[in-house]
């Protein structure tokens, strides 16, 4: 599970956190969070895109991309979600670096991209699922977003997608809505999370956090914790079913 691709989604850091002390805090007295950390190791990333988070902090709070040179270009930064060798840059993805969606010179051309990849592809044996946490808009979302096809699992990510939302939804009330990532939100190549499906990595979901639109970006401290209590319900729902579908 990583957070923090984009430097502005400030919940997605919070969550990474929430989700490592809940584990180290939980076990042993929450059945579940025992019994899954009992048969499966997390992999936390909690903070991806290291720079732009930084800079979120130092400069400019809306900074959304890594802060790598880019040659012959004063812009700075490549979007890391568009950085990935699934469909890479032929949809939703910019050749500008100037762009807020700006691909890269080539797929992993982040360091942080590479270094992401490298990892999934060295423990690609042991990794089974890939939950990358973003905001905002209140989505679940699951490939494909580089096209329109369905993946040859998406019944099955459905289904898991909107029992998890359901799970969300139990302790606030708060809605989100489950699909593939194209058809859902909107076409874009080079994500982590298609990626990692076509690599083998079955169950691949992508968390689009608060709000909707209110604040956006700016969530209010107020819901640092509420969104961190309900997302914690879906996560768990989502790594309970791969603990009883592993493949």
């Amino acid at each position: 599970m990583d957070c923090g691709f984009h430097a502005r989604e400030w919940i997605s850091h919070a969550f990474c956190q929430w989700f490592v002390n809940e584990a180290v805090t939980a076990y042993g007295s929450d059945s579940q969070m025992t019994s899954l950390l009992d048969q499966m190791d997390v992999f936390v990333l909690p903070v991806f895109n290291v720079d732009g988070y930084v800079f979120t902090h130092t400069n400019n709070r809306m900074w959304r991309k890594t802060r790598s040179r880019n040659a012959g270009s004063s812009c700075l930064g490549t979007d890391p979600n568009r950085n990935f060798n699934a469909g890479w840059c032929t949809t939703g993805a910019s050749t500008n670096p100037c762009s807020e969606t700006y691909c890269g010179t080539a797929p992993e051309s982040e360091i942080e991209s590479k270094n992401l990849a490298d990892f999934i592809r060295k423990n690609k044996s042991i990794i089974k699922a890939y939950i990358t946490i973003h905001s905002y808009s209140q989505l679940l979302l699951f490939p494909y977003s580089y096209t329109y096809e369905l993946a040859a699992d998406h019944d099955e990510l459905m289904a898991v997608a909107k029992g998890a939302s359901s799970a969300l939804r139990s302790l606030y009330g708060t809605v989100y809505t489950s699909g593939p990532g194209a058809p859902t939100i909107y076409p874009a190549a080079g994500g982590s999370d298609d990626w990692a499906y076509d690599l083998g990595v079955k169950y691949s979901y992508t968390f689009e956090l608060r709000d909707e639109g209110q604040y956006g970006f700016l969530l209010p401290e107020s819901q640092i914790k509420p969104t961190c209590e309900e997302t914690m319900l879906a996560v768990k729902y989502i790594a309970a079913h791969v603990q009883k579908n592993l493949y």
